[in-house]
């Protein structure tokens, strides 16, 4: 039996790697210490995720583990010398990256080469799977010329309309504390891969979601506006009239682009990760959506100023990571992905 290591294995896309990786007959070691907790409250709390996780799955062990931990991470990988690492692990927020610097940094770029290191030292031809960000452009997406229309930005050059490609400079921009930590940890996993012939990919993921989110304001759009929904709480839009444009994908798609990257590595490899045009919404077309499911409207409160670096329209351009794996495409819909978010997924968390 195959043994994959998921870090971040209570989060979104952590959790839905240990089931996706475990109905495929891998061996899954979670590492997760619930640090999402301590950045977001009783919102953030992914207790109730690893129960769930316990309950379904037939070959997952979970430690509590901190991804800074280095001597912890350096034994656990030279124990368990797995066949497929997949970095989840990360502290996700602009706004509070900049309260809690130190800790942003930590997680997101030394606990990437703790991770890095222990593989090179003692499973190097095992497949490095990390989760970037398309945070990694820092504001570099807002100078491209853009049109306003009634509920949503949109690009005015045509070449755009499949969205932003790998070639977006990184540099010379505003990412915020966050973005620049991982952008420090995407060029980390890069150079493990070049420097020293390591199999990695970086996924530079849009808005990843799905009903396995536990949402909060400062991290997770669209789970958090259904949670927001559903429990009555107001909802602050943050800026450009509402209009700012994500693209979404399905955290079970996202599992599907790693496993074709575990069957077909290559050695750094980067690749815009989301939903492409089709799976794009603006946050007052997602309200919109989300107010028909539920069936009542939401609370909301309209802030004037734009939070800090935020894309005000972002859509991930596919062409790459299709074109090196034809056999992957996104599969889930923005329909059935807000019809999920709007069904309760697990219990309230206190």
């Amino acid at each position: 039996m195959k043994t994959a290591l998921v870090t971040g294995s209570s989060g979104l896309i952590g959790s839905e790697a240990v089931a996706f990786l475990d109905e495929r007959d891998f061996r899954v070691v979670g590492l997760d210490n619930n640090m999402r907790r301590d950045f977001f409250g009783p919102d953030g709390d992914t207790t109730w995720n690893l129960e769930r996780l316990r309950g379904v799955t037939r070959h997952f062990e979970h430690r509590d583990v901190d991804v800074r931990d280095r001597d912890s991470i350096l034994r656990m990988l030279a124990e368990e010398r797995p066949d497929l690492i997949v970095h989840c692990a990360a502290q996700p927020s602009h706004d509070l990256a900049a309260s809690r610097p130190f800790d942003d940094f930590e997680v997101n770029a030394v606990g990437t080469l703790n991770l890095l290191e222990g593989t090179r030292r003692s499973c190097p031809e095992s497949p490095f799977v990390f989760l970037s960000t398309n945070k990694v452009y820092g504001d570099a997406p807002n100078e491209l010329e853009l049109v306003e229309l009634e509920t949503r930005f949109d690009y005015a050059d045509p070449a755009y309309r499949d969205g932003i490609d790998e070639s977006m400079r990184i540099d010379a921009s505003m990412h915020s504390l966050f973005g620049a930590s991982k952008v420090a940890a995407d060029v980390l996993v890069q150079e493990y891969g070049r420097y020293f012939g390591l199999p990695t990919v970086c996924f530079r993921g849009g808005c990843l979601t799905g009903p396995h989110h536990s949402g909060a304001e400062l991290h997770g759009f669209l789970a958090y506006l259904a949670r927001a929904l559903r429990d009555g709480q107001t909802y602050r839009i943050y800026g450009y009239k509402g209009k700012q444009v994500r693209d979404n994908i399905h955290s079970y798609d996202v599992c599907t682009a790693m496993m074709a990257f575990y069957e077909g590595p290559r050695v750094a490899a980067v690749y815009n990760l989301g939903g492409g045009r089709a799976n794009s919404v603006s946050v007052l077309e997602a309200i919109e959506r989300l107010e028909e499911r539920f069936g009542r409207s939401l609370q909301r409160e309209y802030v004037d100023e734009a939070r800090r670096g935020d894309h005000i329209c972002y859509i991930s351009d596919l062409t790459r990571l299709r074109a090196d794996y034809p056999g992957w495409d996104v599969t889930i819909s923005l329909d059935e992905i807000l019809d999920q978010l709007a069904v309760p997924a697990a219990p309230a968390t206190t």
